[in-house]
């Protein structure tokens, strides 16, 4: 264990010292994984040898006027503070727009301090002092005007792989995600397990962070392409619901994990929805010498909704596809 690591765990031990005695009461400050402390203190002691998973948490915030909470999402990276602390804030008071906003100005902010630096504790309190604008600043953005430019989305489509999909409990979390969050596409469950998910990029992100958190690790996003769009992307949907996709196993065995989906079946449900087709067929099938059929990531799997912005799509691989 190199030494700038064990410096960087102690100081995310400290820091979430400093964030529990702030938010003493239950549910302030929720951890997604419930053990992360432990294991880390573990691993710091020699006890555990394996690097144990990174810091993930939220804190909710009440905000005196107007009267309003802010969830932050808080990922700290295994050698964070030297480097950049992944974060998120959200509204259910904001609109789109003004949260993007707010976590423009929050991440402008948290890219003034130096390496080494801690900074949640600073970014709560800039969050506590500068915020309320934001809610304020709603009504002004929201009156109508015949002047007003079209607000522009961007919407995305995202292909991703898993080895498999079978547990019941994680089936019913991604479509109780993919619903929530008003995407459309499909899971596959079986092996290999297959998801399509599109919608406005805010909205594709965080379904990808909440699925993939706290612990599914072979997963990985095949492909994704976006588009700018001024309206509220309906024509540019593939699939009109977010849906479970059941297919038969090879065999008569049904959801075996030793036996893979019919992938003919599959090919066959992506020629209902023709460009869906187009697209599988041409940006995320490779040669049979990869598993299943599917090829190995084109772009880094982000980690937060933050990184996503480093996903670059290349221009000559548009959204839609003539026919």
């Amino acid at each position: 264990m190199s030494a700038s690591m064990k410096e960087c765990l102690q100081l995310q031990l400290l820091e979430m010292e400093m964030l529990f005695s702030m938010f003493p009461n239950q549910g302030e400050v929720k951890l997604e994984d419930v053990n992360a402390l432990t294991n880390i203190k573990r691993y710091l002691d020699g006890i555990r040898e394996a690097l144990p998973p990174k810091i993930e948490f939220v804190i909710t915030l009440q905000i005196e006027e107007p009267k309003v909470k802010i969830d932050l999402q808080v990922t700290m990276p295994h050698s964070y503070p030297y480097v950049a602390l992944q974060m998120f804030a959200r509204s259910p008071e904001l609109d789109r727009q003004q949260q993007l906003l707010l976590n423009k100005g929050l991440t402008s902010y948290i890219g003034t301090f130096d390496p080494g630096e801690l900074c949640v504790c600073a970014a709560i309190q800039w969050l506590q002092d500068n915020s309320a604008s934001y809610f304020l600043n709603r009504k002004l953005v929201d009156e109508p005007s015949t002047q007003a430019k079209p607000v522009k989305n961007t919407f995305l489509r995202m292909w991703i792989y898993s080895h498999h999909i079978y547990q019941q409990d994680l089936r019913k979390k991604i479509l109780e995600v993919g619903k929530r969050l008003d995407v459309t596409g499909f899971c596959m469950t079986g092996k290999p397990g297959i998801i399509c998910v599109e919608g406005f990029k805010e909205h594709c992100e965080e379904f990808w962070h909440t699925i993939r958190y706290p612990n599914w690790k072979h997963i990985s996003c095949k492909h994704a392409e976006s588009i700018e769009t001024e309206g509220d992307g309906q024509d540019l949907r593939l699939f009109h619901s977010f849906e479970e996709l059941l297919l038969e196993a090879h065999g008569d065995y049904g959801l075996r994990n030793d036996y893979h989906m019919n992938l003919g079946q599959f090919l066959e449900f992506l020629k209902k929805h023709k460009k869906a087709l187009i697209l599988f067929s041409h940006r995320v099938m490779s040669n049979s010498s990869q598993p299943h059929g599917l090829q190995r990531a084109r772009i880094p799997v982000p980690y937060h909704p933050s990184e996503f912005a480093q996903v670059h799509v290349h221009e000559e691989a548009p959204l839609l596809w003539e026919e």
